[in-house]
């Protein structure tokens, strides 16, 4: 983890913030008449413990419990002279809660006084009060500062002046407006963010008073008025009191659907504010870890980034050496490949049988998909291995982030390496709840971005770290990509990233539309983003498969003219709805093969035979490499 909020901005990445804290309290049985400040002096296990929860739910930006812990509201419950030790403290809490796994900014709010011209407090006055709590934050070791719910620019100017006049640490800066995009002053979202940015604010941003709706409504204006990173923390809604108690109504998966539209708006650090808890934030990380930068791909030709420049960097193997795969690619060559399902259970025989019917005929290798749609099956890699020793064909581990965390994916990437897995589709992951087992949990450390960046960096022998590892892995890295995304826009832009980050090839999902897959190749081109596409093929079995893939497989579009022709198909018989598919597969791939490099063709339930007449007339055989240089088993 970095130690400095500005070299996290320069990832490119989003980032989380924690949750509500006064939330929390509230809800441990805290009355509201406490001071929820001096809780760090008189529970300190208390405030740790929420600190700690959050981090556990994935926030990488803690924000200490001092929202109020400036002289003048601390005053009011006899605590004035105590606001250093309070402040202090209260960060050391927030670090220690941390424990590295994530930065801790000082949280500042207003001072809940009117200042000049609309109350008695001077503009030095005030700027005095917020020094002495700078003082104590940073005192308490804080590695930025957050202004957060400022409604007034005339009073969140003297904050920023006085974290400035005491430090040069990063300020994230964020105002609380209406609905309508005004403070309660008048002023407006675009105004606010103008300001804030010409008086040293590193991060500009809206939090509180409304909830996800409104704050996106502001991120909207906000991010193409400013030049500075954008944040934004909504509450959960808007309160509802229920027996006395203010109830904030937002469920997690609602603010986890808005956390995907903020970032998408150019929000690059998001969080929760009132309302918000663990569970929230959990929901919202699960978002950051499957979404891609906001910005748009720069214009000119792609550039891998330059790994190699690092200290204790190893030269890659050339492609053409990795693999019989890589070689194909290497040498601009047809590739053919067929996906299979590991088995559900113990017994690989059925699927080995298949695969050995494939390597037969010819098919350069075998797909092996990584718990497709949160299904249980044999592990990937173990059936990976079991397809080269037995059957003597290469196998493509699709390898997702969901089950793993970082440390474990690259000590499962290291053991492939040595079992001889070579080819890679690294892919983010269907999330748990789409499968049998809705309540298992989802890591997600990283994305398909972040882990075609850390395998790049094993082919040049470094750890995520950037620390050697002895000698550099030699995979073929590939990645998926969606032609038929409901976003083009968002679908272009996170393939520029895993291209950039290392990606050498692509494997689409199933294609049932040429013309859509012609587009989005076009569009490729014309950014300039160009590595070699596999076109993935499904031949449909008949109308029920095909209705299923259009309606419940996420990302994957069936036309209805394709609709139609398997229903009058299955009309006749099952055989002729089987025929039907495969020649409409068979359409397919004779429409886009000028502009692609190979041929995915999936197994439908296990039935490969399907899938190999598909590739009737391409004249496998001919084509086959050499044998595989390690031993079958069988």
């Amino acid at each position: 983890m970095t130690t400095d909020l500005l070299d996290l901005l320069d990832d490119d990445r989003p980032h989380l913030f924690d949750g509500g804290m006064g939330t929390m309290l509230y809800d441990r049985g805290v009355f509201i008449n406490r001071s929820y400040d001096e809780l760090v002096l008189s529970n300190p296990d208390l405030v740790r413990s929420i600190h700690s929860e959050y981090v556990q739910a994935g926030a990488e930006l803690l924000e200490t419990n001092t929202f109020g812990a400036n002289p003048v509201k601390l005053a009011r419950h006899g605590l004035e002279k105590r606001v250093v030790e309070i402040n202090a403290r209260a960060a050391g809490l927030a670090r220690e809660a941390a424990g590295g796994r994530a930065l801790v900014g000082g949280a500042v709010g207003p001072l809940g006084i009117r200042i000049e011209p609309y109350g008695p407090t001077s503009l030095d006055e005030a700027r005095s009060f917020f020094l002495e709590q700078v003082h104590g934050l940073l005192e308490g070791g804080v590695g930025f500062f957050v202004l957060e719910t400022f409604a007034d620019l005339a009073e969140v100017r003297q904050a920023l002046a006085a974290v400035r006049q005491a430090t040069d640490l990063p300020i994230v800066a964020q105002m609380t407006v209406r609905e309508d995009g005004t403070t309660l002053y008048g002023t407006t979202v675009e105004l606010c963010g103008q300001r804030l940015a010409e008086w040293g604010a590193d991060v500009v941003g809206l939090n509180c008073s409304v909830g996800p709706h409104g704050i996106l409504a502001g991120v909207e204006r906000l991010a193409p008025a400013v030049d500075r990173p954008v944040s934004a923390q909504p509450n959960a809604g808007l309160p509802r009191e229920i027996d006395g108690r203010k109830i904030y109504m937002a469920s997690p998966e609602y603010l986890a659907k808005y956390t995907r539209r903020l970032i998408q708006a150019g929000a690059r650090l998001v969080g929760g504010c009132c309302g918000t808890t663990p569970a929230h934030v959990r929901r919202m990380s699960d978002v950051l870890q499957a979404v891609a930068p906001a910005r748009p791909a720069p214009p000119g030709r792609i550039r891998v980034r330059r790994v190699a420049e690092q200290d204790g960097a190893l030269p890659p193997v050339p492609l053409a050496e990795r693999s019989a795969l890589g070689s194909r690619l290497a040498a601009g060559e047809l590739l053919t490949s067929v996906e299979i399902l590991p088995p559900k259970g113990v017994d690989p025989e059925r699927m080995i049988q298949g695969v050995m019917e494939l390597e037969r005929a010819g098919v350069d290798a075998v797909n092996v998909p990584d718990g497709p749609r949160a299904q249980m099956r044999m592990g990937v890699i173990a059936t990976s291995v079991l397809v080269q020793r037995v059957a003597g064909i290469e196998a493509v581990v699709h390898y997702t982030c969901r089950d793993r965390n970082l440390l474990g994916m690259l000590s499962d990437l290291l053991g492939a390496h040595a079992l001889g897995l070579r080819n890679l589709l690294l892919i983010t992951g269907d999330p748990p709840k789409m499968g049998p087992y809705p309540d298992a949990t989802a890591v997600f450390d990283i994305d398909s971005i972040g882990l075609t960046n850390l395998v790049n960096r094993l082919n040049h022998g470094l750890d995520p770290g950037g620390n050697a590892i002895g000698s550099a892995t030699s995979f073929t890295v590939g990645v998926g990509v969606n032609p038929g995304a409901m976003d083009t826009d968002y679908e272009l832009n996170r393939f520029y990233w895993k291209v950039d980050a290392g990606a050498e090839y692509a494997i689409t999902q199933p294609v049932f539309d040429a013309d859509q897959l012609l587009r989005f190749i076009a569009e490729l081109e014309r950014r300039d983003i160009r590595i070699p596409i596999v076109a993935g093929i499904w031949p449909l079995v008949s109308v029920r498969n095909a209705e299923f893939l259009a309606n419940e497989v996420p990302g994957v579009t069936v036309p209805d003219h394709v609709i139609r022709r398997m229903q009058v198909a299955q009309a006749r018989s099952q055989e002729h709805a089987l025929a039907e598919g495969v020649a409409i597969a068979r359409e397919l791939f004779h429409a886009v093969q000028p502009q692609v490099q190979g041929l995915q063709v999936s197994a439908p339930f296990g039935r490969v035979e399907l899938a190999l007449q598909v590739f009737e007339g391409l004249k496998l055989k001919e084509r086959r490499e050499p044998e595989l240089a390690w031993p079958r088993t069988r």
